[in-house]
């Protein structure tokens, strides 16, 4: 009777907490909206300029990916110089080709083969 009782206690105490609790299996989630308003951008020149090993900084860029290095490195261009980018969890439903114009969210990294780790990518 009184393990009845315990029990029962129990799961009404749990009960809401259970049923409250969130799905979190999908933590991948986009955001679902596109602002397609002014950004401020980097030009990779800019970025070029400083190749210290401890340089990180959030940046966004304009321009095109014009090769295929191995399977998640790529060349960018932005029209005026050329750095290399790792595409390595980003998903595109659409294909792309050198003459896409791209605009790369994601972290430039410094050091002696400069790169930016592409967080996200729009197409313009």
């Amino acid at each position: 009777m009184k393990k009845t009782i315990i029990a029962l206690v129990s799961t009404l105490i749990l009960a809401p907490s259970l049923a409250l609790a969130g799905n979190d299996h999908d933590n991948n989630r986009q955001a679902s909206i596109q602002y397609n308003g002014p950004v401020d951008t980097t030009s990779v020149s800019e970025l070029l300029q400083d190749t210290s090993m401890f340089t990180e900084k959030d940046v966004v860029i304009d321009g095109t990916i014009i090769r295929q290095l191995k399977n998640d490195k790529f060349v960018f261009s932005d029209g005026n110089a050329e750095i290399q980018i790792e595409l390595d969890d980003v998903h595109l439903a659409t294909p792309l080709d050198a003459n896409t114009k791209v605009r790369i969210f994601g972290e430039y990294e410094g050091g002696n083969t400069p790169e930016i780790e592409v967080d996200h990518i729009q197409i313009m």
